[in-house]
């Protein structure tokens, strides 16, 4: 029989063996996983998508720069439109004031927009639609007439035709007594009110010159019609 010292101490001895071995095991686990994590430690630190955001923003960057080239492109066509716009609208004005003036002098009456836009389509491309003027530029157009009318009066007084004179200035101040009557009727009229303003001087003029020429009708005879200037005696008023 064994003693139990004995039994304990032959245990002890037989399995020392295996457990220096597990420990030596677990030691040298510890080891490499220490070396691995000191390895992993020492490994320079790298951003995986440092990369990837440059590509982005400057994707971004070249989006933006194509957006700011085609807004520029935009203004720039826009501001052309504007310009040509108003050169456009200024030749109409022209137009119409220049084809009213020649009517007027060739028959002394008003040339009516349904006639002038008639006399524009011999001049129209039949392929498009054709040019028309509407009933706002026409009116603006009526509006700057007075200003050569004032300057034909004051020239046919001069030669001595004061009955045309007279005709002229019946013929401004019924334009001016009806426009009085359509200009609070259009929506957009600040344009519209100054050249009324200029009618009104241009209307003033011509009256203050057919009366001049019966009130002070012995100084003209003596004047004749080298020196009209006191027939321009009204003063610009003020707006």
């Amino acid at each position: 029989m064994f003693h139990a010292p004995a039994l304990r101490s032959w245990i002890s001895s037989s399995r020392s063996p295996i457990i220096m071995a597990s420990k030596s095991k677990t030691h040298r686990l510890h080891q490499l996983s220490g070396t691995a994590l000191q390895s992993i430690a020492k490994r320079p630190r790298t951003i995986t998508t440092e990369s990837y955001m440059k590509d982005a923003f400057a994707n971004y960057a070249g989006y933006l720069n194509e957006l700011n080239e085609k807004r520029e492109r935009v203004v720039k066509s826009s501001r052309d439109i504007t310009i040509n716009s108003k050169k456009v609208i200024f030749q109409v004005q022209e137009y119409v004031e220049a084809a009213t003036f020649c009517k007027f002098c060739r028959t002394g009456t008003l040339l009516d927009l349904e006639e002038l836009n008639a006399g524009l389509l011999p001049l129209s491309d039949p392929a498009i639609e054709p040019l028309q003027i509407n009933v706002f530029d026409y009116l603006l157009g009526l509006a700057d007439l007075t200003g050569e009318l004032m300057r034909l009066a004051i020239g046919r007084i001069s030669d001595g035709e004061l009955e045309f004179a007279e005709k002229i200035c019946r013929f401004s101040r019924d334009i001016y007594r009806e426009l009085t009557l359509v200009v609070p009727l259009m929506d957009n009229n600040s344009d519209m009110k100054t050249k009324m303003d200029t009618m009104l001087q241009s209307v003033l003029k011509i009256e203050n010159a057919c009366l001049s020429v019966h009130v002070r009708g012995s100084e003209y005879t003596l004047l004749g019609s080298s020196d009209p200037s006191f027939l321009m005696g009204v003063p610009d008023m003020q707006s």
